[in-house]
């Protein structure tokens, strides 16, 4: 595992923090588990999530269990593994199987469409990991009770086809012991966002056919050289990341084009947005943007030399070294990495607004064609929405775009007989709710970042509400034609959706940034619109 400084600024500066950070005794004080290390407001904090050092070695307790899980999941054609957890229950075993190149269903959403696509595979052969560190995440006790009905009315015991990870004694663990259901506790010392080589990362990802063993082998290698004041890849990650803020570079652009892991970077944005963005303070991670030479971002390139740091190692190895260094960045913004003050509030929202007879959507500014325009602008069209949303980013800002939709409709666009492939990707892309954020970061050298909802409340979310307050906000949602039931809940998913939808921008509105909702009246025209109207911003 190796860190690379490739840009004479950042060595300047990590070189500098760096000095300090040993002059202290961190790096072996963090090896060791010093909880005092954040202050005392953090202390106690601390003291209950340093697990994460030790899960190396303490996960290998899972493996001779996570074997016969899978050889009994096979034995019985359970081939399509279905993950239901959010943020870090889910977002490390995604990149760990798309890294090994197995098949994996995560349901990070409440959007119906994506959940009806789940519900519609192959069922027959389906087993649903249900994770949740709580073991009362509103999402995954929705996508739960609903796969728990569809088993039954299938004629399927679901306690044959439900696998729980949850924290000991959580809500989740009651339940399954109560179902019948296949239940893998975690360790309770371990936050979720530092979770991936826990039980949340490796009982789907075991399921799915990675190398669960592999991932452990190469962390546990790393991990003697985390105490070391020389040569410790997490430390020089960590300076380079706390040392670059410190001198005004607060965006950390991730560069993964040529790498042979898949997905790191929206692993990484949760760790970094969640650890380091409150009080007022933060790193901004920006996945899949092009540099905008601002002098505001750090390039951080994972296996290639496209950045200022370059950070080489497998993916066990990598998994560690980050955690490390978002912690000695934590450090150095002198914020507690381990706390999340702000998540709780959209989830207060959330639960006030579905209480009511009706959701409070109010009545739309505007119209321009199949699209609803909510908020206070000045703007006529959807053009002028944006060139106004682009011109409220203060310098060192950031525009934030934040889907609320199905994250795979756009695989459903119509291509043209016998189109190749880069035919086929360039239909995807304009039927793409994504595309929205490299064509408004075309037109602006302010930060822009796409987030699906409500995935990016258990990631950026904490961001967006505990860190820096310059953000701009762009929230996108859309009409359901055809709404999924929860059982036993007095909601369905699309109720739910808005509700979260309506939930977060309340708790932006009342921090006084600029924040605009487009509603999509018809999702694929909405869809076209808004990439048409961006390209006449």
């Amino acid at each position: 595992m190796e860190v690379t400084y490739r840009e004479e600024g950042v060595a300047s500066a990590a070189s500098s923090v760096a000095g300090r950070l040993v002059a202290d005794g961190v790096p072996a004080r963090l090896a060791a588990g010093d909880p005092t290390l954040w202050g005392e407001d953090a202390e106690a904090a601390a003291a209950v999530r340093l697990g994460w050092l030790r899960l190396p070695r303490t996960s290998r307790e899972l493996l001779p269990r996570l074997g016969k899980l899978a050889e009994r999941a096979r034995a019985a054609g359970l081939t399509n593994v279905v993950l239901a957890g959010m943020g870090g229950s889910s977002l490390a075993a995604e990149v760990i199987c798309a890294t090994a190149d197995v098949p994996l269903t995560v349901l990070d959403t409440t959007d119906p469409g994506q959940v009806r696509r789940a519900l519609a595979d192959r069922l027959d052969a389906t087993v649903v990991v249900v994770a949740s560190k709580s073991g009362s995440t509103v999402e995954s006790d929705c996508h739960l009770r609903i796969y728990e009905e569809l088993f039954a009315d299938a004629g399927i015991a679901p306690a044959d086809r439900i696998v729980a990870v949850t924290d000991p004694g959580s809500p989740l663990a009651e339940r399954a012991a109560d179902g019948g259901f296949e239940l893998v506790l975690a360790q309770p010392d371990v936050g979720g966002r530092y979770s991936a080589l826990s039980a949340f990362g490796l009982v789907p990802s075991a399921l799915a056919g990675a190398d669960v063993q592999r991932l452990l082998d190469d962390a546990e290698e790393v991990l003697p050289l985390l105490a070391r004041d020389t040569g410790n890849p997490g430390l020089d990650l960590g300076a380079a990341l706390g040392g670059a803020v410190l001198a005004g570079r607060d965006k950390l652009l991730l560069e993964d084009q040529l790498s042979a892991i898949t997905g790191l970077p929206d692993w990484i944005e949760q760790l970094v947005a969640e650890s380091t963005g409150k009080q007022g303070r933060g790193i901004l991670p920006l996945v899949g943007a092009e540099p905008n030479e601002s002098g505001d971002e750090l390039i951080v390139a994972i296996e290639t030399d496209l950045g200022d740091v370059r950070v080489d190692g497998p993916l066990g190895a990598q998994f560690l070294v980050w955690e490390y260094a978002t912690a000695v960045a934590g450090l150095l913004l002198q914020v507690d990495p381990f706390d999340q003050p702000n998540v709780a509030e959209s989830k207060e929202n959330t639960a006030a607004l579905l209480a009511l007879p009706d959701l409070p959507t109010g009545a739309p500014a505007f119209a321009d064609g199949p699209v609803e325009v909510y908020g206070s602008s000045t703007a006529k069209d959807l053009p002028g929405v944006f060139a106004e949303l682009l011109h409220a980013i203060p310098a060192g800002g950031y525009l934030a775009i934040m889907a609320y939709l199905d994250r795979l409709a756009a695989f459903d666009a119509p291509v043209p007989d016998g189109a190749d492939f880069e035919q086929m990707t360039d239909a995807w892309m304009w039927a793409d709710p994504a595309t929205l954020r490299p064509l408004l970061a075309l037109r602006t050298n302010r930060a822009v970042t796409f987030g699906w909802g409500p995935r990016f409340l258990h990631s950026t979310g904490q961001y967006h509400k505990g860190g820096p307050q310059n953000g701009v906000f762009l929230q996108i949602t859309g009409a359901v034609a055809e709404d999924v039931a929860v059982p036993g809940r007095p909601y369905t998913l699309g109720r739910l959706q808005l509700a979260q939808a309506l939930g977060d921008l309340g708790a932006l509105e009342t921090r006084g940034r600029p924040a605009v909702r487009l509603h999509l009246t018809d999702r694929a025209a909405g869809v076209a619109r808004l990439l048409a109207a961006a390209q006449e911003a």
